[in-house]
């Protein structure tokens, strides 16, 4: 005898019937999943960074993510632009963004050292959130160098690290391998060796605002038109 249909209370919900059909049950990335089993919020958080660079790039045709990690959160900014190409160095976070790649939601995925040189081809637009703080400082000037080399000459990228002073609070895990934090006016400082234009914003939590730098978690910048 066949299964009658799936029906909810409220038939407008029976939509969701149609999407899983299309498109599965959606699997939470390895870095995402730890996330959401060790910290919930911190999903969210990450979320919303993602949210902001996603508004701040809306429109512009092809994008690079540098250290997408599992690529989970990179779909906002799928949603806002024409294409993108997401890079990161570990392997693993690269084989398990391929092995959950949606073919409705289709992007160029690589393993890709940025210190190693520039990512092949030019992009208009730029994403790069939670990996500056994992350069050591003797090697953010090469970093920055190849980030800015597959960038157009009116091209913006968006770069966000947790903030020097946060780390009195971060958790273990989320601090680790953070060997470069700033405060806000260094982070400024340095970006603005590399781009004419560098606005700088605040963020605690999900909010990003204007608010004093020293008191918060997450830096978030703006920056429009490289330095060659």
């Amino acid at each position: 005898m066949p299964t009658p249909p799936l029906e909810t209370k409220e038939p407008q919900y029976g939509i969701l019937f149609d999407v899983e059909q299309e498109h599965g049950r959606t699997k939470l990335g390895l870095m995402t999943n730890g996330s959401w089993n060790l910290d919930p919020r911190r999903t969210l958080f990450t979320l919303a960074r993602y949210k902001f660079a996603a508004k701040m790039l809306s429109g512009k045709k092809n994008v690079l993510e540098v250290g997408c990690a599992d690529a989970f959160g990179t779909r906002l900014i799928q949603q806002e632009v024409g294409q993108v190409t997401a890079v990161d160095f570990d392997p693993l976070f690269i084989a398990d963004a391929k092995e959950r790649m949606n073919p409705h939601w289709p992007m160029a995925l690589y393993v890709h050292d940025m210190l190693a040189g520039p990512v092949a081809g030019t992009f208009d637009g730029v994403c790069s959130l939670d990996v500056l703080e994992h350069i050591e400082p003797a090697d953010e000037a090469s970093f920055m160098k190849n980030l800015l080399a597959s960038m157009t000459d009116d091209g913006v990228a968006v770069l966000g690290i947790p903030s020097l002073e946060s780390q009195t609070y971060a958790a273990a895990e989320s601090k680790a391998g953070h060997v470069n934090c700033k405060s806000g006016k260094d982070y400024r400082d340095f970006l603005r060796g590399h781009f004419e234009n560098v606005f700088l914003f605040s963020m605690n939590d999900e909010i990003v605002h204007t608010g004093f730098y020293p008191m918060a978690h997450y830096l978030m910048a703006l920056c429009v038109t490289p330095r060659r």
